[in-house]
């Protein structure tokens, strides 16, 4: 056993809140070892760590670091980050100045995943959706299946199940880099694109990463119709949507509306089902079709992921109705890239036309938090084409998830683009300004699609004076 994993070891978080980090976290008390942690801000995940017996610290002082280094003196104490912990946290500094152990959160998860046949889901898109169906379907067809992801899985209603399995479905973050200290039995790589500017120069750089990935891989799945995928890497495990030519695992669209997509099924060229997915969405009917493919190579019987398909959802915040307000519909979505935004109009424009009787000459709202200058200062033209594909466009201030402004960029640089393609659009500061203006900033019939990775989902609750968690 790794030392940083004997039974005696405590686990102090700095930033416990973030939905990564307390993954690991939990991971690490159903582990039945002792957990602390810190953040400014208490969430649902933190309640539900100290729920489990975590100590939390509404702060991050080095009176917290003194605290827990006394409490747990005849322990082996990691103090756990993330890349989004700045250097000058207070906390941190305290622990680097004495020389107290400070992992990566990468490192942590990458232990916990040798004890298990790990099945790592990577790519720039589509990772939590992809992580959310294989652990649906692997729990459903081998009741022998834990998950640390990204998300909120329905199933399992969490972020984290760890239980005493054969396989483990891990969500892996390419955005800092430390994808390449990560082992698994299976790689899944989803796509690729130049995303994360804070960290990647260019296209080149998030692809040589992901080589150090598939090289750390003992069995490698690709997505074959993605460019970047097919011809920067090889693997006779392949996925894809459009051609069961030369594929290992094809399932090619035949039927798309707005509630599900029928496809015919293919391995290795060879017709094998129809089957009804109950997930709309071309991008989702390929991370979908990845979930199948994975579940296939290590071994489960396709009667058993066809019987249980019908039980799949989406992750919470991936096209997720949060409800209706005066015949207004709201739906949030995580997508904070243009690709993303590009397939989640898509998708909401699937629905309006599919029903009329509800969405009767209904408007397409389009409500985006950009995220992090970097992202804005790298896609401003990406951004506004495909935005000023709604109807009408708010564009709220920027969350700068911890990034300087040294640019000095602004929303409006992206408002300013879209006016040139479609009059109705707005820059609108924050989300308590719209809910002040929602009724003359919104109709009846309206389809509002609230999209960003920051805490634009607080929206819901502010339209309905809820408290508010930022999950």
């Amino acid at each position: 056993m790794n030392k940083q994993l004997l039974p005696k070891s405590h686990f102090h978080f700095i930033g416990v809140g973030g939905i990564g980090m307390s993954a690991v976290a939990l991971g690490l008390l159903k582990k039945g070892f002792s957990v602390s942690g810190s953040d400014l801000i208490k969430n649902n995940e933190t309640k539900k760590l100290e729920k489990l017996g975590a100590i939390f610290f509404n702060s991050q002082t080095e009176q917290n670091i003194e605290f827990v280094t006394s409490k747990y003196k005849n322990k082996l104490i990691n103090f756990v980050v993330s890349t989004a912990i700045k250097p000058d946290n207070e906390e941190l500094m305290y622990c680097r100045e004495r020389n107290l152990p400070v992992k990566h959160r990468s490192e942590i998860l990458s232990l916990l995943m040798e004890s298990y046949i790990s099945i790592a889901v990577s790519g720039s898109h589509g990772k939590t959706s992809t992580s959310t169906f294989l652990s649906t379907l692997l729990e459903l067809c081998t009741h022998n299946s834990s998950s640390i992801t990204g998300g909120i899985i329905p199933i399992y209603n969490s972020n984290c199940h760890l239980e005493n399995t054969k396989f483990l479905v891990a969500e892996i973050d390419e955005s800092d880099g430390t994808i390449n200290r990560y082992k698994s039995d299976i790689g899944i790589i989803n796509n690729i694109d130049f995303d994360h500017c804070d960290h990647f120069s260019n296209l080149e750089e998030v692809i040589s990463t992901f080589k150090d990935f598939a090289i750390n891989s003992k069995k490698l799945l690709l997505n074959f119709d993605c460019e970047n995928t097919r011809n920067n890497f090889y693997s006779k495990n392949t996925w894809s949507n459009t051609t069961p030519i030369n594929v290992a695992y094809s399932l090619i669209p035949t039927e798309i509306n707005k509630s599900y997509t029928i496809g015919k099924y293919y391995e290795n060229e060879n017709f094998i089902s129809s089957i009804n997915i109950p997930i709309p969405g071309l991008h989702n009917l390929s991370n979908v079709t990845a979930a199948i493919a994975a579940s296939r190579m290590i071994g489960v019987d396709f009667l058993e992921i066809k019987k249980n398909i019908k039980y799949l959802k989406l992750p919470k915040k991936r096209f997720e109705f949060r409800g209706k307000i005066d015949e207004r519909h709201l739906y949030d979505d995580y997508a904070h890239h243009p690709k993303e935004i590009k397939e989640t109009i898509k998708l909401a424009r699937l629905l309006i036309k599919q029903n009329n009787n509800e969405f009767n000459k209904s408007r397409l709202i389009a409500i985006f938090q950009p995220h992090r200058y970097s992202r804005v200062k790298q896609f401003t033209k990406e951004f506004a084409e495909e935005l000023s594909k709604a109807d009408v466009i708010y564009v709220t201030s920027i969350y700068g998830a911890g990034e300087e402004n040294i640019d000095k960029i602004t929303s409006k640089i992206i408002t300013d683009l879209i006016y040139k393609q479609n009059k109705n659009v707005s820059y609108i500061n924050n989300y308590h300004e719209i809910t002040k203006n929602f009724y003359e900033l919104t109709q009846k019939g309206d389809l509002i699609l609230n999209m960003g990775a920051g805490d634009c989902h607080n929206f819901w609750p502010i339209l309905n004076g809820e408290n508010i968690f930022n999950n």
